[in-house]
């Protein structure tokens, strides 16, 4: 903490500093000026005499408001030089990115005058040559210091648009990156939705047809309904559609541990929507299954062979009036609610093209029409068997857990006695079907259930 001097201290310290300025400093007017680089610059001269600021008893009188004027004017004009400089620097920055040539060397030119310019006004002030008027040199200091600011501002913000250019070249290329790498998944993804995989089924024959093959080729099926699953909830999020009070509408009591489980509600309605009927000839329940039977395996099986690597597009061209058109057209609107299709798409002419035998080229119904010609082919493969029967089932909700029948399609693990490795208060029970089982003969197909815990069991 200082001591506080009394004034009479101060008094005298101010003395003694105006009188080494009058000792060294003595205005004459002159000014010049000169421009560098687009600056405005300000060449000073001194001459020095003492006597216009001290008498002969060595006492200040009215020269040393002068004094105090002529260093005004020459402290602003060193700032403007420094700020001149600082310009000329940021220039010879912006000039390295990307590089040019000329206006470094402007740059370089503008550094060495200024500097050259301030070692002069430093030379002339020490001799005492200094001559120069204050108020022009402040006025002139002022306009070349603004000149200096308005061009540090100019290359600040020539930086920032290159900046601005660079991020903007750089989100284009993580754009452009970006969809290459969607467009790559999609490919993957078709290549593994496509016939490709189904390479199983090239030389099978009738005779050699197993329980096998119809697992292999549901699970070619169902990555297709998970795949307009994600398709249709996409659109319901574009419609800005409440999801959760869908879910409430497809199963109203379900409860998810997670919130990200609501999609298995959305496979489920079209699975069991898809599946129903499966268990007679061409979905049709008031068709006799038994007269398909007999002698009719041959004919499903060659209907397999044939659509399974088919475009459903190419198919529907080439047979207008086929049972799969009729099914596509009756799943297609039992899936896709009226209110559902005016909200995706603000009109009904999907519905218009496919109750006329057409074919919307949507990639919603591409996705649905995917999805209906392999549900089509796998039921075509279920009535290809010829000793067993295959039949579609459900598990009732609040059911208890079985492994023979069914299995989680989370990753919640579940014991042998049907409950919950982690719970301790209740048990674990269907909630709802996602995936139907099936049954070929005696060889079941686990079906696929989303399990929700309940405090008290239930009857099942």
């Amino acid at each position: 903490m200082e001591t506080m001097k009394p004034k009479s201290a101060l008094n005298n310290r101010s003395k003694k500093l105006a009188k080494t300025f009058q000792k060294v400093i003595s205005l004459r007017s002159a000014t010049k000026l000169a421009s560098n680089n687009g600056i405005c610059m300000l060449n000073s001269h001194l001459k020095v005499k003492e006597d216009l600021f001290t008498d002969q008893n060595n006492k200040p009188h009215q020269g040393n408001n002068k004094n105090r004027a002529v260093m005004e004017a020459l402290i602003a004009r060193l700032f403007a030089g420094v700020t001149t400089i600082k310009a000329a620097y940021a220039e010879l920055q912006m000039a390295q990115h990307p590089y040019n040539n000329d206006s470094i060397q402007a740059a370089d030119q503008a550094v060495v005058d200024e500097l050259r310019a301030i070692s002069e006004l430093k030379r002339r002030f020490l001799k005492k040559e200094l001559d120069l008027s204050p108020h022009v040199t402040i006025m002139l200091a002022e306009i070349q210091e603004q000149q200096s600011l308005m061009k540090t501002y100019e290359i600040t913000i020539k930086r920032l648009e290159a900046e601005v250019d660079f991020k903007d070249n750089n989100i284009s290329s993580l754009k452009k990156h970006l969809d290459d790498c969607v467009n790559f998944n999609k490919s993957i993804e078709k290549k593994l939705n496509s016939s490709g995989s189904l390479s199983l089924f090239d030389n099978l024959t009738l005779s050699s047809l197993s329980p096998t093959h119809f697992v292999h080729f549901l699970h070619h099926t169902l990555r297709s309904v998970r795949s307009f699953s994600k398709v249709m909830m996409a659109e319901m999020e574009s419609a800005h559609w409440d999801l959760e009070a869908a879910v409430k509408f497809i199963h109203s009591n379900a409860v998810f541990t997670k919130p990200t489980h609501q999609t298995f509600a959305f496979e489920s309605f079209v699975c069991i929507t898809m599946f129903e009927g499966f268990n007679y000839p061409n979905f049709n329940v008031a068709e006799d299954k038994i007269l398909h039977k007999q002698g009719a395996q041959s004919l499903y099986f060659d209907k397999f062979k044939k659509v399974k690597s088919l475009n459903p597009k190419q198919y529907l061209t080439h047979n207008p009036n086929s049972s799969f058109s009729k099914f596509l057209k009756s799943k297609y609107l039992q899936v896709v609610h009226a209110k559902m299709e005016c909200s995706f798409f603000g009109n009904l002419n999907q519905r218009k093209v496919v109750n006329s035998g057409g074919y919307p080229e949507s990639s919603f119904f591409v996705a649905f029409a995917e999805m209906a010609k392999r549900v089509w082919t796998l039921h075509c493969l279920a009535l290809s068997f010829q000793d067993d029967d295959v039949t579609v089932f459900q598990i009732k909700k609040n059911t208890r857990f079985s492994e023979v029948y069914m299995e989680s399609v989370t990753e919640e693990p579940v014991s042998h006695s049907g409950e919950s490795s982690d719970s301790s208060s209740g048990e674990l029970r269907v909630g709802f079907t996602v995936v139907p089982g099936f049954k070929i003969g005696k060889t079941v197909i686990q079906s696929q259930v989303y399990l929700s815990l309940v405090g008290s069991p239930a009857t099942s």
